[in-house]
């Protein structure tokens, strides 16, 4: 069982001189969830190779966030995260698109990224996003031309917890205001509560305080999924 992991290759937060890239948490908590499942991850970004953290989630304070950061097989995976082009969409029964502010630069126009999405999906596999995450579902369209998110109950960072950080005229767009766009249905909680929300094989999260709860159901499908084939087999 896999799972493939997305990870932003931008670094710089709009014009403010600021570093971003992905939340540490972000990715090590939904990691630390599929790891106890027996489930491995690889890493993939528009890129490739080495990718930017966001310094203002440098938390090892977090000891699952410590677990991640010190594990000798995710750093070597993190300095060489795959290119789009080089990874086999076929053998994931997941994908997961972790957040952090660099997301919304490059996942929405990245159309290799993009189409990792819709084939592990239209193959049977699960799609997740947390926080940010979700702007690399913006354009995913499936087989029959509809947008991945229309007609889906999503959760995604707010226009609410935009503000409360002061990016909200920094970042390139509203997340929350274009899944609606999507025609995605955007279920919110109050800012920086935990809030997953699953819809048949898409998983998708508000928020860091999600990731923990989204791992969690992002494991659980995937072994269900596996669980599918293997009788099917």
């Amino acid at each position: 069982m896999k799972v493939l992991f997305v990870l932003t290759s931008h670094s710089e937060l709009g014009s403010t001189h600021r570093k971003t890239g992905y939340y540490l948490s972000e990715a090590a908590h939904p990691w630390k969830k599929l790891q106890e499942r027996g489930i491995d991850i690889d890493f993939v970004s528009p890129k490739g190779g080495p990718c930017p953290l966001d310094p203002s989630s440098y938390d090892l304070t977090d000891p699952i966030n410590r677990e991640f950061w010190e594990d000798a097989e995710v750093q070597k995976k993190l300095k060489n995260t795959l290119t789009p082009s080089g990874v086999d969409a076929n053998i994931f029964e997941g994908i997961h698109y972790v957040g952090g502010h660099g997301a919304c630069w490059d996942f929405p126009s990245n159309v290799p990224i993009i189409q990792l999405g819709a084939r592990i999906y239209e193959h049977g596999g699960v799609v997740s996003a947390v926080c940010h995450g979700p702007a690399g579902l913006l354009n995913i369209k499936l087989l029959g031309g509809t947008y991945l998110v229309q007609g889906k109950n999503v959760a995604c960072f707010t226009n609410s917890e935009e503000e409360s950080v002061g990016l909200s005229k920094v970042v390139p767009f509203s997340l929350q205001d274009c899944m609606k766009e999507r025609g995605a249905f955007v279920h919110l909680k109050h800012d920086w509560a935990s809030n997953v929300q699953v819809d048949g094989r898409l998983v998708t999260g508000q928020n860091p305080q999600s990731a923990n709860e989204l791992g969690e159901k992002l494991g659980d499908l995937v072994l269900e999924i596996q669980g599918r084939r293997i009788v099917a087999n």
